[in-house]
């Protein structure tokens, strides 16, 4: 990723922990820590940013297509509404909103779940579906401009080997390893 703009130029030892107490034991970022960290954090926002406002065209946010795809992937595309939030790491609260709006829009359907009066299913309905099909070839020629072909055959395997591990801690962390 040659000519990165990270916003900050290589800080020195002394910029890369302003805050650290000289008897504080926390194991503030080196500078070329701190370099990586901002780098994540930039390209995290920025892809997020782009990959949304390629989706507008499509009257779809980020959300409503991760959705999508979670839904097409699941059996009888449909999956149980917690399943689901924590698939999609949104809070219950947030989901149910979010497929409030979806629903409205011809694209999911609620239903009940056999057995369990309580539990929902989010269910992808045929436009749903349709959808899916209509923006997953735009959504995928948009993450190789933006991300993947952005790397050589070498550095993508560098970098699964370097993201597969940090993304197995954290599920591990949320019980979902």
């Amino acid at each position: 990723m040659v000519g990165m703009d990270t916003h900050a130029t290589e800080p020195t030892e002394a910029e890369a922990s302003p805050v650290a107490p000289a008897v504080d034991d926390t194991p503030w970022l080196t500078a070329r820590e701190q370099r990586l960290w901002r780098a994540h954090l930039e390209v995290s926002k920025l892809l997020d940013y782009q990959l949304g406002r390629e989706l507008q065209p499509h009257n779809l946010a980020g959300n409503d297509y991760e959705i999508l795809v979670v839904l097409s992937e699941a059996p009888q595309r449909r999956m149980r509404m917690t399943d689901l939030a924590t698939a999609t790491l949104q809070s219950k609260s947030r989901l149910s909103h979010q497929i409030t709006r979806m629903e409205c829009a011809g694209l999911v359907l609620r239903q009940e779940c056999p057995g369990d009066r309580r539990g929902l299913f989010a269910h992808l309905t045929e436009a749903g579906w349709e959808t899916m099909q209509k923006v997953a070839p735009d959504h995928v020629r948009s993450v190789r401009a933006h991300f993947i072909d952005r790397f050589d055959s070498d550095q993508l395997d560098a970098m699964y080997e370097a993201l597969a591990p940090i993304a197995e801690h954290l599920r591990a962390l949320r019980g979902r390893a």
